[in-house]
């Protein structure tokens, strides 16, 4: 379907969840993969042997939380001395806690803030003056559908999820100079833990009943997207949102 050979990709929060199948499909295809943990090397290690074994590809490891700007330029030091380049970022790490306004602690405010938006943006960053280099590139921030419509008990995340958007749009018109293309992802509810946490079956059904496909969408369904917008079949796609949600009425 796609040909990644000789591609080097970095996703970011890739030992679970989207992030983890979009790897394995990126190796599917011939990717060189840099997957990335925030404090787990040992899960981050065993992710990468998995790879490597099952894919037959070249892959390593980058341990750092990419909401801590020190550590995110020196693994971006550390990946341009290891590979010379990098082709594809996919800005996927992000945290979600939901509340009412009113009883949303600071701390959750702010970690949601610091992942999700910033460490996009410090990620974004240095990805651009790698792929600068080759004039040539492909970054995918994923985003949420509760970022373009917003949702009950989810302002902090929605906001964050938001401002992706804007980075989005706005680094998609700066960048496209250099022929590296912008672009996003707004997911509604899919299969994985942290989408689920905290739900009970009643909870779920009711989320369920809120989707026009009448299910929760799989990883393999975002990742195919994914690897779809990194692709040189969306070789003239920059600065868009597209919604993975199965029409979900949020």
């Amino acid at each position: 379907m796609f040909n990644f050979n000789n591609k080097v990709v970095l996703i970011t929060g890739s030992t679970r969840g989207i992030g983890w199948t979009t790897a394995k499909h990126f190796a599917e295809f011939g990717a060189t993969v840099l997957i990335n943990g925030a404090n787990n090397k040992k899960n981050l290690d065993s992710c990468v042997k998995k790879l490597k074994d099952n894919y037959n590809i070249n892959s390593t490891g980058y341990l750092f939380d990419v909401s801590d700007y020190e550590a995110v330029k020196n693994a971006y030091k550390q990946i341009y001395a290891d590979y010379k380049k990098l082709d594809v970022l996919v800005n996927n790490a992000g945290v979600l806690y939901g509340s009412l306004i009113g009883m949303l602690e600071q701390e959750k405010i702010n970690r949601m803030l610091d992942i999700n938006l910033k460490g996009s943006i410090y990620n974004l960053q240095f990805a651009s003056r790698l792929m600068s280099r080759n004039k040539s590139g492909s970054i995918i921030n994923i985003g949420s559908i509760i970022g373009l419509k917003g949702s009950l008990g989810q302002s902090a995340y929605s906001s964050s999820k938001a401002g992706l958007i804007g980075l989005t749009n706005s680094a998609a018109k700066e960048l496209a100079p250099n022929n590296i293309r912008v672009n996003a992802l707004a997911p509604g509810m899919i299969n994985t833990e942290m989408a689920k946490e905290g739900m009970n079956s009643e909870k779920i059904d009711q989320r369920i009943s809120e989707i026009g496909l009448g299910r929760f969408g799989e990883p393999e369904e975002v990742a195919q997207v994914i690897c779809f917008l990194a692709s040189s079949l969306a070789s003239y796609i920059t600065g868009q949102t597209i919604g993975v949600d199965g029409s979900w009425q949020v």
